[in-house]
């Protein structure tokens, strides 16, 4: 998932590690946690290694706000940016294109959702369905844990499983939204007063840059 995160931002616009972390937390959102920026530089090389992505020139001391720690692998080579190779957005498209069960789980559908702009229709489709499934699967156990154990749990735990399952219902209503958006070739979002009409169609292929 850190793969897919670090090159769909620099599919965006060549930068360099400083940018590269805050954008990771501007696009991954609540899912950043999840992600230790000690992995982040060994994950930069692994991808320059294998020829996904290059280094380049810039000058980070003014890119950086005043004061800002900057990166060791960036102070002591100084200057460094990392590009998308070729291969590397043939990379990203296959990543894209992955709709298997890890795509499902919190932090591999996180990861996704934040690319969908980018990802065909079908796939979007596929993975909205399969994490509606998941997220249905997890619903039904917190049901199932309220109304067989409600009264051997504590009222703080109660309050937890409860907590989870209101979650869970609230996030399959967003699914089923998103997969109603998708199924009708419109773009997701609020629907403007009097209804759906204004919604704008969305393509049917991928942003490309």
């Amino acid at each position: 998932m850190l793969d897919l995160a670090i090159l769909g931002i620099l599919h965006e616009s060549p930068m360099h590690g400083y940018e590269l972390r805050k954008q990771l937390a501007v696009k991954v959102g609540a899912l950043r946690a999840a992600f230790s920026y000690g992995s982040l530089y060994p994950t930069l090389r692994k991808l320059q290694a294998i020829g996904w992505i290059s280094e380049g020139d810039a000058d980070d001391e003014a890119a950086a706000p005043a004061g800002a720690e900057v990166p060791p692998m960036t102070s002591r080579r100084g200057r460094v940016v990392y590009k998308i190779t070729a291969e590397g957005k043939e990379r990203f498209q296959e990543l894209l294109a992955q709709a298997g069960p890890e795509t499902f789980e919190d932090q591999g559908f996180g990861v996704h959702f934040a690319f969908f702009a980018r990802t065909d229709p079908a796939t979007r489709l596929r993975i909205l369905e399969g994490r509606r499934r998941k997220v249905e699967e997890r619903r039904e156990g917190l049901r199932d844990v309220l109304n067989r154990a409600a009264e051997r749990l504590d009222a703080y735990t109660l309050e937890l499983q409860r907590h989870g399952l209101d979650a869970a219902e609230r996030e399959v209503r967003w699914l089923e939204e998103l997969i109603a958006s998708e199924r009708s070739g419109r773009t997701p979002g609020p629907a403007p007063a009097g209804g759906t009409e204004g919604m704008k169609p969305h393509s049917d292929t991928p942003e490309r840059t």
